[in-house]
Order: structure tokens, then sequence, then C-alpha cells
């Protein structure tokens, strides 16, 4: 089992949490905008069929999970 030599110091280790909650922060800002984008109607980012588009579409190739 692989056994650090040194220990890391605690800006270092402070500085990886900082790192990573800050991508969490990231995330989740980019799902909420989303949320809010598709319950406003018109979404920028994201391109789904609404079940009426579903069925009224012809293509068999498009895939839609409900």
């Amino acid at each position: 089992m692989a056994v650090p030599k040194k220990r890391t110091s605690k800006s270092k280790s402070r500085s990886r949490k900082a790192n990573w909650k800050n991508k969490t922060t990231i995330s989740s800002q980019k799902a909420i905008s989303l949320a809010k984008s598709l319950l406003t109607g018109k979404p920028n980012s994201f391109i789904y069929l609404r079940n009426s588009d579903y069925n009224n579409n012809s293509n068999p190739e498009v895939d839609v999970k409900n």
C-alpha cells in the first residue's frame, strides 16, 4: 500500500478543497440555469422534443425518454 512520504500542508489541502467546491458550484449553477430556461420555454443550450412534437415527428431515429 502506498504511503505519502511527507504530510500535505494545510494550504495545499485547503486549496484542493476550494477547487473541488468551486467545480460543484459552477455545475450546480449551470443545472439551475438550464432548468430555468426549460421552465420558461426558451431553451438555448438544450434541444429536446415535447411529447406532441414527438408524436407528430415521423423520424424513427430520434429517441426520447419520458
